[in-house]
């Protein structure tokens, strides 16, 4: 196994020595002062790779998600889970508790999310929205 992890970490350090050449002799070898057309197109170049490498890499990991679990879930063990904060209702309608401020430690906790608990956040944030637009009309009046 050592060995194995030697070799990952030769091709590693490899990897890494043959990628700084090419990039010295890109960006020095072949050094030429673009135009303004030339530094946007590279500008675009640069921009686009890793969107364009993000976007492949998320429909792999989304056809990869449609082997185990199936377009619609088809393929999961329990394909509908209910709950509120801490509690999850199973298919089978038992309850299991999800972890959060259990154990050692406490860990972090989970929001409860009850009726009451609902109305009450949704106070709290109108009120602060209301304190938001306050601000904003303070500092920018209204033009007539």
């Amino acid at each position: 196994h050592k060995k194995k992890q030697k070799s990952t970490m030769e091709f590693l350090k490899e990897f890494h020595v043959r990628h700084e050449k090419l990039k010295h002799a890109i960006h020095n070898g072949w050094r030429y002062p673009l135009p303004p057309w030339g530094r946007t197109a590279m500008g675009f170049v640069y921009f686009c790779v890793p969107v364009i490498s993000g976007y492949h890499v998320m429909q792999w990991a989304i056809s990869k998600s449609h082997e185990s679990i199936g377009v619609m879930g088809e393929k999961l063990e329990h394909k509908e889970i209910q709950g509120i904060g801490d509690k999850r209702r199973l298919s089978n309608g038992e309850y299991q508790s999800v972890g959060g401020a259990t154990g050692i430690g406490r860990g972090v906790r989970l929001a409860v999310s009850d009726k009451e608990t609902q109305t009450q956040n949704r106070k709290q944030l109108e009120m602060f929205f209301r304190k938001e637009l306050k601000k904003r009309n303070e500092k920018e009046p209204l033009k007539e």
